[in-house]
């Protein structure tokens, strides 16, 4: 059996031979696989690769995990630190999403490249977790960090680190988000008594009683990936190199849409979008089930360590 490091190097080098191009014979193949809802690798057009989670990866940050999807890895970590609430929006904290690409996750990543996706993954994961500017379909409750209204409130810095890239690094970004905020505690705060009207509140951090931040209106994002007329799941970066277009939609266990975003391609007919949402919404209760079975049992084998 071969150990991590020794696979992240083999799907290395199948990623540079991957980049050389794929021959047209190879092309047709992977369409004409998926024309007849038959992937590559055995999967189904609306079938995720197996999903693997481990928690508490990083034991300095207030919460981590990691998630493996197929061949693609990736790590997030939340930060808390007491902050104050911005005057346009005194009842709720603030979070902020960065991503790195690490450069030998693939050789794409190296020097600008990576640069530009890093850019790009933190603005999509932005869009998909956190709405709009006013906060409306945030998919993570700003208002529950909020200690003093207009005064203090908690800062949560989310980053995401890309080891490996096979494909969908979205959606796996936004499940390693899921798990690792599962994973977070944040300090109990006491604030010192009638100093909530103070301007700078006194505040009392224990070192010992720690809240579970609560994740369950937390989405997960499905990214629909166009290739040839068929949308598929959970592409792998072969599929991804022959897609025309990928819609990424974030969806939480209600199945409320609480954000979306479009790289490549034209715009899109909205009776199409109603019907990738339909499917969105379809897959995205296997990945709940799958990814809440597996932040469990991370969850259960940290405890156990």
């Amino acid at each position: 059996m071969r150990n991590w490091t020794e696979l992240l190097l083999i799907y290395r080098y199948i990623y540079i031979y991957r980049m050389v191009g794929l021959s047209e014979g190879e092309k047709e193949f992977i369409k004409g696989g998926i024309a007849q809802d038959l992937r590559s690798d055995g999967r189904k057009r609306h079938t995720y690769r197996p999903i693997y989670v481990e928690t508490g990866v990083i034991p300095q940050a207030n919460g981590s995990a990691r998630v493996r999807l197929g061949a693609t890895d990736v790590i997030a970590s939340v930060k808390a630190e007491l902050g104050k609430p911005s005057s346009l929006q005194p009842d709720k904290g603030k979070v902020a999403i960065f991503v790195d690409c690490s450069p030998t996750a693939a050789p794409m990543f190296e020097g600008r490249g990576g640069e530009d996706l890093s850019a790009e993954l933190s603005g999509a994961l932005q869009r998909c977790l956190l709405g709009s500017k006013s906060g409306a379909g945030a998919g993570i409750d700003l208002s529950s960090l909020v200690v003093v209204e207009g005064k203090v409130c908690w800062d949560l810095y989310i980053d995401g680190l890309v080891v490996s890239a096979d494909g969908n690094i979205l959606d796996a970004l936004g499940a390693a988000i899921k798990a690792a905020l599962s994973n977070t505690g944040i300090p109990r705060v006491n604030v010192a008594a009638g100093a909530a009207n103070d301007d700078q509140p006194e505040v009392d951090i224990s070192d010992e009683e720690f809240l579970q931040f609560d994740t369950s209106g937390v989405p997960v994002i499905v990214t629909l990936t166009k290739v040839g007329k068929h949308y598929i799941v959970d592409a792998t970066s072969e599929e991804e190199s022959q897609m025309s277009s990928a819609v990424s939609i974030s969806i939480n266990r209600q199945g409320h849409i609480c954000g979306m975003t479009k790289r490549g391609g034209l715009g899109l007919d909205p009776s199409v979008i109603l019907d990738m949402v339909s499917v969105a919404n379809f897959v995205s209760r296997q990945l709940f089930d799958k990814l809440d079975s597996e932040i469990s049992a991370a969850e259960a084998d940290e405890d156990e360590s």
